[in-house]
């Protein structure tokens, strides 16, 4: 994964220090979904922007603290989280490890120090994927199985409607089910049979025996409106003809 795509929040109630990071992190190559002071205000922005790293400023101000906003956000998302911290004493350390954060960055910190320990969660982060990728389905000749609710469910090619993508999930829709997929659409699209599925948009893929209309623009699937892309019409054509 390229470090242009991943999306750091930074929380940080010292704004200098906050601006600092932020730029750091810039000209790094991450992108920055924002600098919030307070502990409430994180957990609305990581719920609306879906960061994909904290750095995490352990003693913030305000009613929460940077361990309770930690837990608090771990509530309803698994990001990874980097502490930033200038008091190291063995009691907050020890609260701090039941977040099970991926690192710590010590004030006063440098951009040495930022790039390597962001580049280490970066690389964590990557092979955490792929061994989620690796457990989270597994297609068949006419059948997939998805992880739903901590069990692996099958569900039958012929049944799927279309595929979504969701930033870096993915969600399969059925006539009357849907499963939501820790995996990008690329990658689940890439293992699924191509006379059966066509990509018709960067965010969707089709089941083309489920086409209802095919418009200019675009296509209908039980009166779901599914944008059609320019660059994908003339092959999702071929594939019609080949039913």
């Amino acid at each position: 994964m390229e470090k242009g795509k991943i999306r750091v929040l930074i929380v940080e109630d010292d704004m200098i220090i906050g601006a600092n990071l932020s730029l750091q992190l810039i000209n790094l190559g991450y992108e920055v979904t924002g600098i919030v002071p307070r502990g409430e205000e994180a957990i609305v922005h990581a719920k609306e922007n879906a960061p994909q790293i904290l750095l995490l400023d352990i003693n913030l101000k305000g009613m929460l603290n940077g361990i309770e906003t930690a837990k608090a956000i771990q509530k309803y998302a698994d990001i990874p989280i980097i502490y930033i911290t200038a008091n190291s004493d063995n009691a907050t350390f020890a609260r701090a490890k039941e977040t099970h954060p991926k690192a710590f960055i010590t004030k006063p910190f440098n951009k040495v120090s930022i790039q390597r320990t962001l580049e280490l969660v970066v690389q964590g982060f990557e092979q955490d994927k792929k061994l989620q990728e690796i457990t989270e389905f597994e297609v068949l000749e006419d059948r997939i199985f998805v992880r739903h609710n901590g069990k692996m469910v099958k569900v039958m090619l012929d049944d799927i409607l279309y595929l979504e993508a969701d930033r870096n999930y993915c969600i399969i829709v059925c006539q009357s089910a849907k499963y939501t997929l820790s995996s990008t659409l690329k990658n689940v699209a890439d293992k699924l049979p191509i006379l059966k599925f066509a990509r018709v948009h960067r965010s969707y893929l089709v089941n083309i025996s489920k086409l209802d209309v095919v418009g200019d623009d675009h296509l209908e699937i039980k009166r779901k409106a599914i944008p059609l892309g320019k660059g994908y019409k003339k092959l999702l054509m071929s594939r019609i003809r080949m039913i």
